[in-house]
């Protein structure tokens, strides 16, 4: 193999050695470098919401703090973006039953801005329930439902009948009748 100097290698170097200068400038690179790698492990990626063609226009994007447990609050990171009219928007929360909301349930969300509030939820017994988040702008309504699930089972439908095949092959699903009383 034959190496050649070429200024796309110049430049890699430099931004390189740019790079090394910036991490030894506080004199502490070694803790930084370390503290910057565990702030990315810690921090979960967000989950954006799934959007409608007529909801509010404002994209909502959240992530739960780690994992929740009966009796104890958690924490639940909102991120607010696209908010468009001048008078800005509202997020109104709301929980299900099994859930106790600890933070204010409003929300006022300026135009323009990208907003990040925390939720605090408080879970009242095992199972899946949902912090509920209304958005509200140019009165059009977003509604977001976050699950929080406590425990370790995860939510499952009961079986409903039996799986049967038909003569020619066919999966047929046989299920019990209940007669009218």
């Amino acid at each position: 193999m034959n190496l050649r100097s070429s200024p796309m290698i110049a430049t890699a170097a430099a931004l390189l050695a740019l790079a090394a200068a910036s991490a030894c400038a506080d004199g502490a690179p070694g803790q930084r470098a370390a503290s910057q790698a565990a702030a990315s492990r810690n921090a979960a990626p967000m989950t954006a919401a799934a959007r409608k063609p007529n909801d509010s226009g404002v994209a909502i994007q959240y992530r739960v703090e780690g994992a929740a447990q009966v009796g104890r609050s958690v924490a639940v990171v909102l991120q607010f973006d696209g908010v468009s009219d001048p008078a800005g928007a509202t997020a109104r929360l709301t929980t299900d039953a099994g859930l106790s909301l600890a933070t204010s349930s409003s929300l006022a969300l300026p135009a323009g801005q990208s907003t990040t509030a925390t939720a605090r939820v408080t879970v009242d017994r095992e199972g899946l329930a949902y912090l509920n988040v209304f958005v509200t702008q140019n009165g059009a309504m977003s509604i977001v439902a976050i699950p929080i699930q406590t425990g370790a089972a995860a939510p499952a439908m009961k079986a409903a009948g039996e799986m049967k095949s038909s003569a020619e092959g066919e999966k047929i699903i046989s299920m019990p009748a209940k007669e009218p009383k």
